[in-house]
């Protein structure tokens, strides 16, 4: 199917609220894109996400990716009937998942812009499945705030978000990491935790140290 109907990815400038961010942090990734240091890539949908489509009891509706890279869990959601919005704030990123739907013949609506700021991208609310696999754990804590106000601004009651983050680490490089009690102080007004599993499967760069990668579940309070 074509993306022609799709709006192009949209851009931040010096105008938009947004630069501020994509300044920063889309800067700093994008340079990792270009020097091919990009241990959080895969080509696959992890387990953890593919079990939550599958334990899925209600029809499938919109979904989020949020951080999404090169898109290959969004590309996964398309296939599996749901209606999928995917933000990064990396251009170079983007570019490469528009081309991993289109030769997987699927749509998904491709955004560029803050993840902190998801409330003012024009993406809509109403979602049911959100996904995070590797962006919450490297904010500031002001970020986060404004993170957790944005997932619940444009999150449906009782939806599902699904996110991978690592633990702080006492050495190596690599995102500041979070413990599922600093999680919950940023979302637990409006987000339930329903589970938090340590991924003992996952294999990263031995440079990251000791991240302990955990999946946590969490549900939008109704």
């Amino acid at each position: 199917m074509s993306q022609e109907r799709h709006p192009s990815a949209r851009r931040c400038n010096a105008s938009n609220p947004l630069a501020g961010y994509c300044g920063l942090v889309a800067q700093r990734y994008g340079i990792l894109y270009r020097l091919g240091i990009t241990p959080w890539e895969h080509e696959e949908a992890p387990e953890q996400l593919k079990d939550l489509t599958e334990e899925w009891a209600m029809p499938v509706g919109r979904a989020l990716d949020i951080g999404c890279g090169t898109g290959s869990d969004a590309v996964y959601l398309a296939e599996q009937g749901w209606t999928v919005t995917a933000v990064d704030g990396v251009g170079q990123a983007l570019s490469k998942a528009r081309a991993r739907a289109q030769s997987r013949g699927v749509e998904v609506n491709w955004v560029q812009g803050d993840a902190c700021r998801l409330e003012q991208l024009g993406i809509g609310d109403a979602f049911d499945l959100m996904l995070d696999r590797g962006c919450f754990h490297d904010f500031t804590d002001d970020q986060r705030d404004r993170y957790a106000r944005a997932v619940s601004a444009v999150a449906n009651p009782g939806a599902v978000l699904l996110m991978f983050a690592f633990q702080p680490r006492r050495r190596g490089l690599g995102p500041r990491g979070v413990t599922g009690e600093e999680l919950m102080r940023h979302l637990g007004q409006d987000w339930e935790l329903l589970s938090s599993t340590q991924d003992t499967e996952v294999r990263l760069p031995r440079w990251l140290g000791e991240i302990r990668p955990t999946w946590y579940r969490l549900q939008r309070r109704l």
